[in-house]
């Protein structure tokens, strides 16, 4: 069995927010899939996962034993994509 310690998960928007007891061994992408599915995020969006008390984002692959200290704030984020295109106008 894996050691486990509690940090603060939230959504970007902080309107969820939980206090939980994570494995260590338990991974990102599998930490986000969690809070997806308690809380019914839309799961056509893409996540990332960030470390708020240490202001960095968190692969999905990587292990949250790794990447957080009991007592740190993780946001589920929904990853922003840019560059949406805009037909051209017409003459008018």
């Amino acid at each position: 069995m894996s050691d486990a310690f509690k940090v603060q998960i939230r959504t970007a928007d902080q309107t969820r927010k939980a206090q939980v007891e994570v494995e260590t061994d338990k991974s990102a992408g599998e930490l986000i899939q969690a809070a997806v599915d308690n809380w019914k995020l839309p799961v056509d969006t893409e996540y990332t996962l960030v470390n708020v008390t240490r202001g960095t984002t968190v692969p999905a692959a990587q292990r949250v034993g790794s990447v957080a200290d009991p007592g740190d704030v993780l946001e589920v984020q929904p990853v922003l994509v840019a560059g949406a295109t805009r037909e051209p106008r017409r003459g008018r």
